[in-house]
């Protein structure tokens, strides 16, 4: 007798008894002289003796089942089958999911065991992987170091973050909206039957080449974001500010070429870009030393803070000069002094323009939705009723998902003026509507 693999996990899926005509379920017989098609018996007909046609009670036989380990003594070959089942059903990662299709195990055993037998089991390793990792390891390491982007962050849904990555969905690697989104569409309604005709057949083809091409064009993108980090766009901000602002202005006019070059010759373009900027910038002041006859950095930094004081006395003198030509009119005078912004000579803020009067709420809908102090805000601010209930709104339903908000979270979030915004979250916070992170 042997023990074997059964067709599948689905009794629905196997054939008959011979004997009964009842659904199968393991463990069952399969006779090894009759067949094909194969002979199967339920356990209550072999052992009765069943006999039909050819087959008769003393043929050798085979017991049917996959109630036996594989890989792993404690899990059996069904268990197997239905992890590798559930992971296709779920997806890569959702341990949670996949735990509760199986029913007989938990969340950590399905993740343990997959990743040890599946994963990283030597046995199941693609010589196609193993051979680039060789060449990879070849590689020889050049000047400018490249690192490639970590793994996005994982926001909760619709939080400011994940509007930050525009819905990306890192568990998925997918959007929540994609590239072209409405593509499927031009296809919900072809259906290929029999008696098309050639024309209609040809033109229904087309239709689904169209949209293989779209697809594909939807990939393209979604690997350039990918490949470039793009999805995490606060982080990439951060690292574009790092450079100097003419390599900023070059970097900005050549993002439309990141596509062509890929990521890391990109990143080591616009790094030798900076290199080269460094240098020029360094060969430059090391000229300037030379033609004013400093030979060692000793003196260098003695002629950097001279000159960085001459150069503060010269603006000053500079700024005195325009207030004398100035002095004798007044007008004049107070037309340079509004350009400043301030006095130079009393360092005293100077009144450029009158301040706006306060905001007639009469007749503005919404405003009986306001209380006292909302009213004096909304009119001190110049802001109509509306707004502001949308303003609040969204900025205490974002604390409450946060668990407190900040100024620059805010000011990210209600896309006004800067000064309107600080008053907005001031009165917010001292009313208690939301609360600092």
């Amino acid at each position: 007798m042997e023990r074997l693999a059964s067709f599948s996990s689905d009794p629905f899926d196997k054939p008959p008894c011979r004997g009964c005509s009842s659904y199968l379920t393991e463990p069952y017989v399969k006779c090894a002289e009759c067949g094909p098609p194969p002979f199967l018996l339920c356990l209550q007909c072999f052992t009765r003796g069943f006999e039909y046609k050819k087959h008769q009670s003393d043929h050798t036989y085979e017991i049917m089942t996959s109630d036996f380990p594989v890989l792993d003594p404690n899990w059996t070959a069904q268990e197997e089958m239905s992890l590798l089942e559930a992971v296709m059903d779920c997806g890569f990662g959702n341990w949670q999911d996949v735990a509760n299709q199986m029913c007989t195990k938990s969340k950590e055993e399905c993740e343990k065991h997959y990743m040890k037998h599946f994963i990283n089991n030597p046995l199941f390793a693609s010589t196609l992987l193993n051979l680039k990792q060789a060449e990879e390891a070849q590689q020889h390491e050049t000047a400018i170091p490249f690192h490639s982007a970590d793994d996005p962050p994982r926001p909760a849904f619709d939080s400011l973050l994940s509007r930050d990555m525009a819905g990306y969905m890192p568990a998925r690697a997918d959007f929540v909206e994609e590239f072209d989104n409405y593509a499927e569409w031009d296809l919900r309604d072809i259906d290929f039957v029999e008696d098309d005709s050639d024309i209609l057949h040809a033109l229904k083809i087309a239709v689904v080449d169209i949209y293989h091409s779209r697809l594909k064009e939807r990939q393209r993108r979604k690997k350039i974001i990918r490949d470039h980090g793009l999805i995490n766009l606060r982080k990439f901000q951060i690292l574009e500010r790092r450079y100097p602002k003419e390599v900023q202005d070059l970097y900005e006019t050549m993002r439309r070429f990141a596509r062509i070059l890929g990521p890391v010759e990109h990143d080591k373009f616009i790094e030798s870009h900076a290199l080269e900027f460094e240098l020029r910038r360094e060969i430059k002041r090391l000229q300037e030393y030379r033609a004013a006859g400093i030979t060692n950095f000793c003196s260098a930094r003695t002629y950097d803070h001279l000159k960085k004081s001459r150069d503060e006395e010269r603006l000053k003198r500079t700024m005195l000069s325009e207030v004398l030509q100035y002095i004798q009119d007044s007008s004049a005078c107070q037309q340079w002094l509004s350009r400043q912004g301030t006095c130079p000579i009393l360092g005293m803020p100077t009144a450029s323009r009158r301040s706006a009067p306060p905001l007639n709420l009469t007749g503005l809908p919404g405003t009986e939705k306001l209380n006292e102090k909302e009213k004096e805000l909304c009119q001190m601010v110049r802001l109509v009723p509306g707004a502001y209930l949308e303003y609040k709104a969204a900025l205490v339903n974002e604390c409450n998902k946060q668990g407190g908000l900040r100024l620059a979270q805010a000011r990210a979030l209600i896309k006004i003026d800067v000064n309107k915004t600080r008053k907005i979250y001031d009165f917010l916070i001292r009313e208690g509507y939301i609360t600092k992170a």
